[in-house]
């Protein structure tokens, strides 16, 4: 089953560029269209399925008690850095 509260993922290290790179362009795309918006589920399946679970303590997870998967304010900046060209830096 999957699970789309943030609080209930598991620990895992994987680092937001490490998932971004393994997302297809059409994933990457819809990430970027809507960036700040809690993520559906095929995304999170996607994200989890090369570490076999998202850190609930990642820095790119949004705070706890958050409705659905959503990330971060700063995950959403470094998409939208990523989305502008940029090449930001994981904190």
């Amino acid at each position: 089953m999957l699970v789309h509260d943030a609080n209930a993922m598991r620990t895992s290290s994987m680092e937001i560029a490490e998932w971004w790179s393994l997302l297809s362009d059409r994933q990457r795309a819809y990430v970027i269209e809507h960036n700040g918006e809690a993520l559906p589920a095929e995304l999170v399946t996607a994200i989890a399925k090369p570490g076999g679970s998202v850190a609930r303590d990642a820095w790119w997870i949004a705070e706890s008690g958050a409705p659905g998967f959503s990330l971060s304010s700063r995950a959403v900046d470094w998409i939208e850095a990523v989305a502008n060209g940029e090449d930001p830096d994981s904190p």
